[in-house]
């Protein structure tokens, strides 16, 4: 994966946590919440990086990038799929999961916001 910043990146957002529960994906949450997701293939190497944004701007990445696809696994309108050694931009990416963690989080009360943030 050419994205080798984007763990410690994803890591030092306030709140974020990440497992390995499910479909050995790699899964970076705010709580419950996934907002990015690095799948992983049979052999542990990355084979999609999954992330949330709003479904019009997903839609106008996926036609200027042929390495932006509808989520896999995902709910195509809301989620896409990046190919891990494409060639999206590394600010592209770090755009894209910042909007993603941002429209996460978002979906909590301005209370638990609070709390995740850490009264910031």
């Amino acid at each position: 994966m050419r994205y080798t910043w984007l763990d410690e990146y994803l890591m030092q957002k306030p709140g974020v946590t990440k497992n390995t529960e499910n479909w050995n994906w790699v899964r970076y949450m705010i709580g419950d919440k996934m907002f990015l997701a690095v799948c992983l293939d049979d052999r542990d190497q990355p084979y999609y990086i999954t992330l949330k944004l709003d479904p019009f701007e997903g839609e106008a990445l996926r036609e200027a990038y042929e390495d932006i696809i509808p989520g896999f696994y995902m709910n195509k309108i809301h989620w896409n799929s990046v190919k891990p050694d494409g060639k999206v931009p590394d600010e592209l990416l770090r755009e894209m999961a910042d909007k993603s963690y941002n429209l996460i989080l978002k979906g909590f009360s301005k209370k638990r916001q609070q709390e995740i943030l850490g009264g910031q």
